[in-house]
């Protein structure tokens, strides 16, 4: 346990986070603890930084700063100190936001040289040069895509599915399983459908730019449930000029000819089957109910039906896996040959079944992680992807990232739009949250629906009331 004292708490939470990247897995408890095994003390005026640690008497260490202090100064110091006590350099630095990218783009936006931005990101936050070059190369390609679009004219569409055929244990997203929920599937969908009446005509007139259907498992759908919503989204919005219209496949499990079928026929651009690992000892572990070879026919059924434009997704840092496992999953990825590839460093959430007692597998170590993390750039490199989209989260494996490969042309612009919040994304469906950029304003306009599936079917007219009063303040 981690006793954190601080004399001011207006930066816990990025100081919690570098605290959680040099010592993973540590409880963090704010104020004294009579029993801890590190404490660490932060005391901070208007012109003088103190920052203390010591692990019960056997080892102590102050820093002191004097001048203005301010978020960046607390956090270099805070990390000064952590890395010396524990002889460790995190690849991202001081860097504790989810959108690293934005910082670059907003300077490139200004005008400064990448010179300038490499010394800046060096100096001010401590990050690496590999994830410098990682996060400038992202940024770049991000910026060749956002450049052709007309962001202020248009918006973006999000549809929650939220039910899965079971409920992978690392997940904490709003997702329901379908054994359970099946009874209330068409309810979902008589909701969804009069928040998507109330939206479109909201929208009428508007350009849509790019279209996500997500969740959860979308395909946990029956083929006529996905033939109904797919209609209902092209009775009301003006899907033949979207640029890109995608759906979450997800589930080898839940994949078959006649969705499949269904989907193509309404012109839909983009799926992704998502494998998370082809090991099946660690499907089995995570609750994934299928077998690496429903994954190559799921994937092959797609390709037969005529799909061009498929993503795949993999987790790295799964439980027990090593880089061998990792290694086995890039061959079989790279033998089906995807339009993209998506590289998710496992983040568990408090909500998680992976955060249970874990004695039944073997965490995976921070440094291991990285490693595998190289592997998958190394993959993607061979299959002639380019990474183009990237973010972090909270305890994330090894304080790393999650990043997107495409192939040329196939970058998915919906994911690009959901990281550098340059557009208005409007969601439906449960779980869904709607973000409104208004141009030439920083920041943007929230609106949140209820998780609940039972609760969104209830209050749907509440749910559509919120998105009416926001747009009206417009």
């Amino acid at each position: 346990m981690i006793s954190l004292m601080m004399n001011q708490a207006i930066f816990e939470n990025d100081i919690r986070f570098l605290v959680m990247a040099f010592f993973p897995g540590e409880k963090i408890v704010l104020g004294y603890e009579d029993r801890f095994d590190y404490c660490i003390d932060i005391i901070m005026t208007t012109d003088k930084l103190s920052i203390s640690i010591n692990d019960g008497g056997r080892n102590a260490k102050t820093l002191t700063l004097n001048g203005v202090i301010n978020r960046n100064t607390v956090k270099r110091l805070t990390y000064d100190l952590l890395s010396e006590y524990t002889k460790k350099q995190l690849p991202w630095g001081t860097l504790t936001g989810i959108r690293p990218t934005k910082l670059i783009m907003n300077l490139l936006d200004k005008g400064f040289e990448e010179e300038y931005i490499y010394q800046y990101f060096k100096s001010e936050y401590y990050i690496s040069d590999a994830k410098y070059r990682l996060c400038a190369q992202v940024a770049e390609n991000e910026r060749k895509v956002l450049q052709s679009l007309d962001l202020n004219n248009s918006y973006s569409l999000y549809i929650g599915i939220p039910f899965c055929p079971t409920i992978c244990a690392y997940c904490s997203f709003s997702s329901y399983p379908l054994n359970v929920w099946e009874h209330r599937v068409d309810d979902y969908l008589d909701a969804l459908f009069k928040e998507i009446d109330a939206v479109s005509k909201r929208q009428s007139g508007k350009s849509l730019l790019t279209v996500y259907i997500g969740g959860g498992t979308p395909t946990s759908l029956s083929a006529n449930q996905m033939h109904r919503l797919l209609e209902k989204l092209q009775q009301c919005f003006p899907l033949e000029s979207a640029l890109e219209i995608t759906v979450e496949a997800g589930r080898p499990d839940s994949i078959t000819k006649d969705k499949l079928e269904v989907i193509k026929q309404h012109g839909i651009h983009r799926i992704s089957i998502n494998p998370q690992t082809m090991n099946q000892k660690t499907l089995d572990i995570i609750g994934r109910k299928h077998t690496p070879s429903q994954v190559e026919s799921a994937f092959a059924l797609a390709r037969e039906t005529g799909f061009t434009n498929i993503n795949m997704d993999m987790i790295v840092g799964l439980p027990g896996e090593a880089s061998e496992d990792i290694k086995d999953t890039l061959t079989a990825i790279k033998k089906l040959n995807p339009e993209s590839l998506t590289v998710h460093s496992l983040a568990l959430k408090r909500a998680a079944i992976l955060n249970q007692p874990k004695s039944a597998y073997r965490e995976t170590k921070p440094e291991e992680v990285g490693f595998m993390i190289d592997m998958t750039n190394q993959a993607a490199k061979t299959m002639q992807m380019n990474p183009y989209y990237l973010y972090r989260q909270k305890k994330i494996a090894g304080n790393l990232e999650n990043i997107g490969y495409a192939k040329a042309g196939h970058e998915g612009i919906y994911n690009i739009l959901i990281m550098e919040e340059k557009q208005t994304i409007i969601a439906v469906g449960a779980g869904g949250t709607t973000k409104i950029v208004i141009p030439g304003k920083n920041g943007n306009r929230r609106i949140e629906n209820v998780k609940s599936v039972k609760d969104y079917i209830e209050r749907i007219n509440e749910m559509i009331l919120r998105k009416q009063n926001v747009f009206l303040k417009e």
